[in-house]
């Protein structure tokens, strides 16, 4: 008699998780092997029955269940996963992005808990947590074949109270320990200013639901700042773990007039898709320059990925993440949800960057910029008797000395690009000539 309930219960269970995948726009459920899929779970029925029978302590079902869901995804790939309500509602709102925690996107390499990027100006920023940086322990727990979504369980917490998370990162000798304070943890996804005269940087920080919106205000704050128009952009990708993908979409359609952004491969057909760049709304054609590094990933690479193959702009830094696929959130009726692996995608080019991240075509590793006075040489000035200087007129490559910031100087990879961007236009000014 109980087997038979729980037999029944299993089937309910697996009705809802039908239902919630026809929800997100499949017309039919397929019925190639379904009987043979029904067999097998006779032997979930089994367990099931022996763990509540005999089990030392009793445990309710529910728990039973979701943590065989948990375990389902978990052995799917590092990015599917099981959400209980709780942390499905979590989710909703990160996407808002207003949450409680320490600002920290992370993820399962080689099956360990990575940081993929810390968030800009959170505890984990200011802390000096890195991109790449291994979490071995949160408080007093390992996280040894911890899953992501319990590990961002135990992270978050009430505003204003402490944890200690253990970290390894490449240069240590030994693991450290970190003390960090949580707080709400508010991403402005968009800052911009001006580098120098009519050269303009953004810093993407993360893609959320107004990020496209937020980009489009700067881009033309920027353009009111600087006359009217743009000579040249640094778009900031670095240490960016991603988002929404539609809001990857539109901002690239931002800089494109045409062709395919971005494609998507997988099993089901609503998982086959393509978005495309439309003519109206697209920036000046101004020169561009995207900042890229081990941070930058899922969203970030679409964007990256498509402006680098449509030569809309040249791609510096470092080689990026390698997240290539693309994850549905399914409702569930009890209001979990799946955060479930069900495509991957592609560049206009057709290159899979999965595991592989996007090449730069200018590497330019991050480096400390230390400067040095020229105190060895003398000049033509210096020697006795020398000839005065014809004319009142400065040199024209004066004229662009002295306008950046002391912050951005020190960002090596930074005024790289904006180097390039400034060798561009003195380069179009002799061909002009």
């Amino acid at each position: 008699m109980f087997k038979n309930k729980l037999s029944m219960l299993l089937l309910t269970l697996a009705l809802v998780l039908l239902v919630g995948l026809v929800s997100f726009g499949r017309s039919e459920v397929p019925k190639a092997g379904a009987a043979s899929d029904y067999q097998e779970l006779q032997l979930f029925t089994d367990v099931l029955t022996i763990v509540k029978r005999s089990y030392v302590e009793e445990v309710p079902v529910k728990d039973l269940v979701y943590g065989a869901i948990e375990g389902m995804l978990a052995s799917l790939d590092p990015h599917s996963s099981f959400m209980s309500p709780e942390i499905y509602k979590e989710m909703k709102v990160d996407t808002r992005g207003e949450f409680g925690g320490l600002g920290i996107e992370i993820s399962l390499r080689d099956n360990l808990l990575t940081i993929v990027a810390p968030i800009e100006d959170t505890p984990a920023s200011r802390a000096g947590l890195q991109a790449g940086d291994q979490i071995l322990k949160i408080e007093d727990q390992y996280t040894k074949d911890m899953e992501i979504m319990e590990a961002v369980q135990l992270m978050r917490g009430a505003p204003g109270t402490k944890i200690t998370i253990t970290i390894m990162r490449s240069s240590f000798e030994k693991p450290q320990a970190f003390i960090l304070e949580r707080e709400v943890i508010k991403v402005q996804s968009v800052k911009s200013k001006t580098l120098d005269q009519g050269f303009g940087y953004v810093r993407l920080v993360q893609f959320q639901e107004r990020s496209s919106e937020d980009l489009a205000k700067a881009l033309d704050k920027l353009r009111e700042d600087n006359g009217g128009s743009l000579q040249g952009l640094v778009l900031d990708l670095r240490n960016n773990p991603g988002g929404l993908l539609d809001q990857a979409v539109d901002i690239a359609d931002q800089f494109l007039s045409e062709g395919l952004i971005v494609y998507t491969k997988g099993r089901e057909a609503d998982a086959q898709m393509k978005f495309s760049a439309k003519r109206s709304g697209t920036e000046p054609d101004y020169p561009m320059v995207v900042l890229i590094n081990g941070g930058s990933a899922s969203a970030s690479e679409i964007v990256a990925g498509a402006l680098q193959d449509h030569g809309r702009a040249v791609i510096m830094g470092v080689q990026s993440f390698g997240k290539g696929s693309v994850q549905t959130i399914i409702p569930l009726s009890d209001d979990s949800g799946l955060r479930l692996t069900t495509a991957k995608y592609y560049t206009p080019n057709g290159t899979s960057i999965q595991a592989r991240g996007i090449v730069p075509d200018i590497e330019v590793l991050q480096s400390e910029i230390k400067e040095v006075q020229d105190i060895d040489h003398f000049r033509e000035k210096d020697l006795k008797n020398h000839f005065d200087t014809e004319g009142k007129g400065e040199n024209s490559t004066k004229k662009d000395a002295g306008h950046v910031d002391e912050e951005v100087r020190k960002d090596f990879q930074l005024m790289r690009a904006l180097d390039l961007l400034k060798g561009w236009r003195i380069f179009q000014g002799i061909k002009a000539a």
